[in-house]
């Protein structure tokens, strides 16, 4: 949910949901509780952990509950998982889940080609899992996927943007998520719908969910904090993707966004050598380099003999 302070922004981090999914290779279970565990301690403030979807959707995640039911709760922080379907939110309500996440394309051929419905039918979908999930005090976030572009429609009008959202809260959904799906989204674009959105709904908890397939994830959240925002989603390593858009890389870099925003004199609430050193490990665990900049090339301040 977003900060009600002026000078401080929220960091989501998403790389066990969205950073593991599109791994080829399996991440075993223990690591991704031992990963939650110590991300709890670096003062973000919601954890993406996984998402009850099919395992043969997505097999990466297929331990979902056993991941759920392994993690260690830190109070403050908000443990959020993908529901896609009915199933997915019973399966969400037993492992007592914070906060649920309901995504939909407004572009209707990704939503076509990413959930298999049309966006009718995602909403449909949804009224259902409102249902569900009705008087449990469980968080919901509705994710307005494509929201800067589509890879088959191209740019989304301003308006259908705001008809998502409008169409969220009357079913009910608490905060919203716009999403730059795939690295479509330049600075302006991005600083202008912020602050239309923000104007529209002047008391709505916003997030922004950032990739970086063309290299403006960071320019791209720093002209969002300048119309409002106060809370983005972002990935350790910077890892991740978008299984239905060829070429579009990962989610802006968990530590590279925060790096950016200390050196602007805005507070995370995070502890960057902590993340750091969890970035630097994940090439062991992934078998792989991550494409995050500041493990490698060291913080700004760093001076040499």
């Amino acid at each position: 949910m977003m900060s009600k302070n002026e000078d401080t922004v929220a960091i989501n981090e998403v790389v066990l949901r969205d950073g593991f999914q599109n791994e080829p290779s399996f991440v075993p279970t223990e690591e991704k509780i031992r990963l939650s565990d110590r991300l709890s301690g670096t003062g973000v403030r919601r954890i993406e952990v996984s998402s009850f979807v099919s395992p043969k959707a997505i097999p990466n995640l297929r331990d979902a509950a056993d991941v759920f039911r392994g993690i260690e709760r830190t109070p403050g922080v908000l443990y959020t998982a993908l529901v896609p379907n009915v199933r997915g939110a019973e399966r969400a309500l037993e492992c007592a889940v914070d906060e649920v996440n309901l995504v939909m394309s407004i572009g209707e051929r990704h939503n076509l080609a990413n959930m298999r419905m049309t966006c009718d039918q995602s909403l449909a979908q949804f009224r259902e899992i409102m249902n569900v999930v009705a008087g449990s005090g469980i968080f919901i976030n509705g994710t307005i996927a494509t929201a800067f572009g589509c890879p088959f429609e191209g740019r989304q009008p301003v308006e259908r943007v705001l008809w998502a959202i409008d169409t969220y809260r009357d079913l009910g959904i608490e905060g919203i998520t716009i999403a730059d799906t795939i690295g479509m989204a330049n600075p302006r674009q991005v600083g202008e719908l912020t602050a239309t959105i923000l104007r529209h709904h002047a008391d709505l908890p916003l997030t922004l969910h950032l990739h970086n397939t063309r290299d403006m994830g960071l320019a791209n959240a720093l002209a969002a904090y300048d119309a409002g925002m106060r809370s983005f989603d972002s990935a350790l390593g910077g890892i991740g993707g978008c299984p239905y858009a060829p070429g579009a890389t990962g989610n802006v870099c968990t530590e590279d966004l925060v790096h950016m925003f200390h050196n602007c004199g805005i507070d995370t609430g995070v502890n960057l050598p902590a993340l750091l050193e969890l970035s630097g490990e994940l090439t062991a665990t992934l078998g792989h380099g991550v494409p995050g900049y500041i493990v490698k090339a060291g913080t700004s301040d760093r001076v040499y003999a």
